[in-house]
């Protein structure tokens, strides 16, 4: 392939920038010279799941796929707060608090529709000309604007405290990671995101996609 876009499940603990570099390095020596790759959005390390990558001229259109809303499947856990939302980040012990069901419920349902959310200090967003995450591991002090995302969908899959399993469709811009944090807020347990996967990019299903190992990728 010269033009278009790969659909890839990213594996677990790695870099977005890792699965770009490796399925590039894969078509420029299948082509015998260099084929342009690029990401429609990144995903964390810890996350899994649906990334689309766009192949050459398609390379133009990559902020087209970046908009369109996206479906993810999250484990919160309850009573504890990192640093960063997610399992990389040091942990604090909030509450010792178990909700019940019906507690977990109302506060999911405050997180339908149209609402603000602060995206997470580690995360790629430029506060004036540098990555967020920069100045936060240089200890600098972040602070990122509210911005307004949509939530068409935010389910219960299975509630074991302290675990929470979720399935959302949300709009582009949203962090699962920061609805996990606001969500364990309301609930005052405090929470963190520790499994994320996506398995949905508009009509793009998790189904499509093909793992690294299909391109001979194993490290």
């Amino acid at each position: 392939m010269t033009d278009g876009i790969i659909l890839i499940d990213k594996p677990a603990h790695m870099t977005s920038f890792g699965v770009v570099a490796r399925i590039r390095r894969v078509l420029s020596r299948e082509q015998g010279k260099k084929v342009k790759v690029g990401h429609t959005g990144t995903l964390d390390p810890f996350a899994t799941g649906l990334m689309i990558l766009v192949i050459g001229k398609e390379c133009r259109n990559a902020g087209n796929y970046s908009k369109m809303d996206k479906v993810y499947e999250a484990t919160f856990h309850l009573g504890q707060e990192s640093t960063t939302g997610d399992p990389e980040g040091a942990l604090t012990d909030i509450s010792d608090i178990v909700p019940t069901r019906e507690e977990v419920d109302a506060a999911i349902a405050q997180f339908r529709g149209e609402i603000e959310q602060r995206p997470p200090i580690f995360s790629a967003i430029k506060i004036n000309g540098q990555r967020a995450y920069h100045l936060a591991r240089d200890g600098k002090e972040v602070e990122i604007p509210l911005r307004t995302i949509t939530v068409h969908s935010l389910d219960v899959i299975d509630y074991n405290y302290p675990e929470l399993k979720v399935r959302t469709h949300v709009s582009s811009g949203t962090y699962i990671r920061s609805l996990a944090v606001d969500i364990g807020k309301v609930l005052g347990t405090g929470a963190y995101c520790t499994q994320l996967r996506r398995t949905q990019i508009s009509t793009w299903s998790i189904a499509d996609a093909k793992k690294l190992e299909q391109f001979g990728i194993t490290d």
